[in-house]
């Protein structure tokens, strides 16, 4: 296997290339923190008298979640987590979780643990409709590319086809274009039209059906009458109290009711009713000329969402005049929103849900109470962002039938948006380093601070004084700073313990904290400088109000006093890094991909044990080639699948110098895929 160099960036606190940052997410680590706001967090807060309510916990109705599914049926063993501790543990490996772990390694591979196999699925460029050529990566065409699978896959989602006991529909989205990986010679100050537009539609989602085959976990592709992609251009419904906003009209919507293509959707979730959500995240840097924007009122709000300078990177505003916002200042509005797609009817428009807020949604993943109540749970990837969840008014209907359908796929169409304040029980014992408290754990309360409110009709009610609802909806960031959320470290996915109700969520790192004139470490965020993360563990009150919190998993080097893995011996983990997207096994183990580890290694898959004696255990499942991401998993008996995003993306590569050839191997170009994983 070929072996490569880890590029370190950010002050040795990613693994990074400049430019996956500069296509991904608009180097937003090299410019300003857009939350400028005095808003409170740890140190400010006064604390308050909060009675912890009782949890809900998941009944028959409970929720269904990206990785929900039954444990991955795995090789037993008694060696210790990780290579190298001292030894092995006493007792013996938690269910699922009793693998032999994969060593931190820079291989240009997807290495998984002894005695398993492992298959990819569908590559970019591969036919997803019908009629679809073969990809071919010197005569790329954007009608082409628009029936093909799109680049740098992220969340990935497997429903059982009613019917068959191995076949799904696999729905995927894609994240992002790095255009000098998609073409030979490009020229980034004068793209082509055609580069455009192929970029255009290698974004949004797939929707294809996958077959397995009896006696291993490997699914192979298969046209039906599913399949499907959406891409930068598909009509989408805008619905909830922006919907027909002045916020939202253009020249070419002037109902402000239809937004055209979805970009950078990260994570997401599958809902108990069949559908898929899909998160827009940095949204930010496919428009350009944001200075000529000069009103302060305006000017302002863009800069909240980071939207900023004059010529975007892309430069696709040369192409088409809504991304272009001095021509269309108010298409911009039109992105940062949960997506809802159903992948049963391929004729459907899927459908951009404003009543739970506008920002950089890393993901939406939904619980479900016993009496069928539907709470919706969101984190603003950005540095010193906030921790969302929408509560539905609406109750789950039950069945298949199409008054059930109808009904449901309005679940998020009224409801109350609220955002998160936490605070710590032991505020005066945090000083920056990490060092655990007396007590032997980070931990605290939280409430949940109401914002909107959107009725039966669709139209909101703010509950944020000063703010419309049409401004709550749009401008949801500013909401969050006038009620005093507690600014985070990177929220990204939320997921809900199908086995427990308790929720988690991936804080992914925030080398900003306790900086000049940025918010000190506190309980929840408690390392200044903070590169690697941690894992966020909330007993909620789905449907009301109140919770408690502490944290499972404080990421980095487990030798490193500023490290904390849930209180289990450290000797005996794998090392965890950036911690990204979060799925569960039916045993409730916690699995958790890695995006942009700062330990030297390669990205990766773990999976963490989350109760008894053997809490904050973590083995390391598997590593992605070399400059990939790991996203989307997914946990099942029979495999787990996760997406290989930008494999081979290191600052000195390029389609003319590609420093990978994962996974077609030879002189290939690399190519971003989905790869299943089962036990031989």
């Amino acid at each position: 296997m070929k072996l490569l160099p880890i590029l370190t960036t950010h002050d040795g606190s990613s693994s990074r290339s400049n430019m996956t940052c500069k296509y991904k997410c608009g180097d937003a680590c090299f410019h300003a923190v857009p939350n400028t706001s005095k808003g409170q967090y740890f140190g400010d807060v006064v604390k308050t008298a909060m009675t912890r309510r009782g949890v809900l916990r998941g009944g028959a109705m409970a929720v269904v979640a990206v990785g929900a599914g039954s444990v991955l049926a795995a090789c037993s063993t008694d060696e210790p987590a990780a290579t190298g501790s001292a030894g092995a543990t006493t007792t013996p490996p938690v269910d699922g979780v009793d693998f032999t772990a994969v060593a931190p390694n820079t291989e240009d591979a997807v290495v998984v643990p002894e005695g398993y196999e492992q298959a990819v699925v569908v590559r970019w460029g591969d036919p997803v409709v019908e009629g679809a050529p073969a990809f071919d990566f010197d005569n790329q065409t954007a009608a082409a590319q628009a029936k093909q699978f799109g680049f740098n896959n992220d969340f990935a989602g497997l429903l059982p086809m009613e019917g068959s006991n191995n076949s799904y529909l696999l729905v995927v989205n894609h994240e992002y274009t790095t255009e000098p990986f998609l073409f030979k010679g490009y020229d980034a100050e004068n793209p082509t039209r055609e580069q455009f537009d192929i970029a255009l539609a290698a974004h949004g989602l797939s929707v294809l059906q996958v077959n397995g085959e009896n006696g291993s976990g490997k699914l192979t592709p298969a046209f039906s009458q599913y399949n499907r992609r959406i891409t930068g251009t598909t009509a989408f419904t805008i619905t909830g109290p922006a919907a027909g906003s002045d916020f939202l009209k253009t020249s070419v919507d002037p109902t402000g009711a239809t937004a055209f293509g979805t970009f950078n959707n990260c994570s997401g979730g599958l809902t108990p009713w069949g559908t898929v959500l899909s998160g827009e995240e940095n949204i930010n840097q496919y428009f350009g000329n944001a200075e000529s924007v000069t009103e302060p009122v305006a000017a302002e709000r863009l800069a909240r969402y980071g939207i900023e300078g004059a010529a975007s990177d892309r430069k696709w505003e040369r192409f088409d005049k809504r991304f272009d916002l001095a021509q269309e200042p108010n298409e911009v509005n039109r992105f940062g929103y949960v997506v809802e797609v159903d992948p049963w009817d391929p004729n459907s428009t899927p459908i951009k849900h404003s009543a739970l807020g506008r920002f950089k949604h890393e993901a939406a993943t939904i619980y479900v109470t016993d009496d069928g109540t539907v709470v919706a749970y969101s984190g603003d990837d950005e540095r010193f962002d906030y921790m969302y969840k929408f509560i539905s008014s609406r109750k789950m209907m039950s069945g298949n039938g199409q008054a059930a359908k109808r009904h449901n796929l309005t679940l998020l169409d009224a409801g109350t948006l609220y955002v998160a304040v936490l605070t710590g029980d032991a505020p005066d014992a945090i000083d920056g380093s990490g060092t655990v408290p007396s007590t032997g754990k980070f931990a605290g309360k939280g409430e949940w601070i109401p914002l909107l409110r959107t009725g039966e009709d669709g139209k909101g009610e703010s509950l944020v004084p000063g703010m419309s609802a049409e401004e709550v909806a749009v401008f949801t960031r500013q909401a969050g700073d006038k009620v005093g959320a507690t600014k985070m470290d990177r929220p990204e996915d939320f997921e809900p313990n199908p086995v427990t109700g308790k929720v988690y969520v991936a804080l992914t790192n925030n080398t900003n904290r306790g900086t000049e004139g940025k918010a000190a470490a506190d309980e929840a965020n408690p390392r200044n400088k903070n590169k690697n993360g941690q894992i966020l563990e909330l007993e909620d009150d789905h449907a009301g109000t109140t919770f408690v919190w502490n944290l499972l998993i404080v990421a980095g080097d487990p030798g490193e006093a500023d490290t904390y893995y849930g209180g289990f011996d450290k000797t005996q983990v794998s090392p965890i890094s950036c911690p990204d997207n979060l799925a569960f096994d039916s045993k409730g183990n916690l699995w958790i991909s890695t995006d942009g580890n700062a330990l030297d290694s390669n990205d990766g898959l773990f999976a963490v044990v989350l109760d008894g004696e053997r809490r904050g255990e973590t083995r390391q499942f598997l590593t992605v080639p070399a400059g990939a991401e790991t996203c989307g998993p997914i946990v099942q008996d029979e495999r787990v699948v996760v997406s290989v995003q930008h494999p081979g993306e290191f600052d000195e590569a390029s389609a003319d110098n590609p420093m990978s050839h994962w996974p077609d191997g030879g002189d290939s170009q690399p190519r971003p895929s989905m790869v299943a994983v089962w036990k031989a």
